[in-house]
């Protein structure tokens, strides 16, 4: 479905993404990770058109998609739930919804997507006429991913959901995103929680500085990889350690 091939993106003079290259097929979940600094939302973001790349080639459904608008992008099927959620919190839950449905924007759709994100989100139902700004931490998430569903994503891209959350709420965006997947949504998860993303993801990338260290099955990384090293130990700059 997706395949980034070869890479480059900047800041500037500062390289960010040194060749990355990575594949994700219809219906699977795959992890991006890496410490602070690795180049993961630097990736998403040129996926989707923010970030311009240097060099490379982005491919999504046969199609060349690098350099496009965010708007175009959204068009063609891909969603991404930004990190800090990026929510309008002087506008409405219901007026969140809508703005995530801007793009396709059908009436008679919209009202069945709607039923559709009660279901998955009640509290979002008990909330509609609120504005997005005083929901808890854990409710503004789940708003930002029931915004990017609904455009109908074929690709939805999480960057970073548990970040802030409490441990209690955390178990319940990762249970949301293991639904998510069971009902067939392909996902690219980009998560600091390495070992919980590990738990349900069937294939994971980890990045460092830039460059890609690691690819395969969440068992081969974790026997390959010393995780805890990598995200307890050194500073942003450190490589990780990979056992071969």
């Amino acid at each position: 479905m997706l395949k980034v091939q070869d890479l480059y993106a900047s800041y500037g003079a500062i390289t960010a993404l040194h060749g990355v290259s990575l594949e994700i097929a219809e219906g699977e979940i795959v992890a991006l990770l890496g410490v602070n600094g690795a180049g993961k939302s630097t990736t998403l973001k040129s996926i989707t058109g923010v970030l311009r790349p240097v060099k490379g080639s982005i491919t999504f459904l046969g199609e060349e998609i690098a350099n496009r608008s965010p708007e175009s992008t959204v068009k063609k099927g891909i969603s991404l739930v930004p990190e800090g959620r990026d929510i309008f919190g002087s506008l409405t839950v219901e007026e969140n919804l809508r703005l995530g449905a801007y793009a396709n924007y059908e009436r008679a759709r919209y009202k069945t997507d709607l039923e559709e994100m009660f279901q998955l989100f009640p509290i979002l139902k008990e909330r509609f006429h609120q504005a997005g700004g005083l929901l808890s931490g854990g409710e503004q998430q789940m708003l930002a991913i029931a915004r990017a569903l609904m455009s109908r994503p074929k690709l939805l891209m999480l960057d970073e959901p548990s970040l802030g959350l409490s441990p209690a709420m955390t178990d319940q965006i990762f249970d949301l995103i293991s639904g998510l997947h069971q009902r067939g949504t392909t996902i690219l998860l980009v998560e600091q929680n390495a070992e919980r993303a590990l738990e349900i993801v069937d294939r994971a990338y980890l990045l460092a500085t830039g460059s890609l260290e690691f690819s395969g099955t969440p068992d081969e990384l974790k026997r390959k990889v010393d995780i805890a090293s990598v995200y307890l130990g050194g500073d942003d700059n450190d490589h990780c350690e990979v056992h071969l």
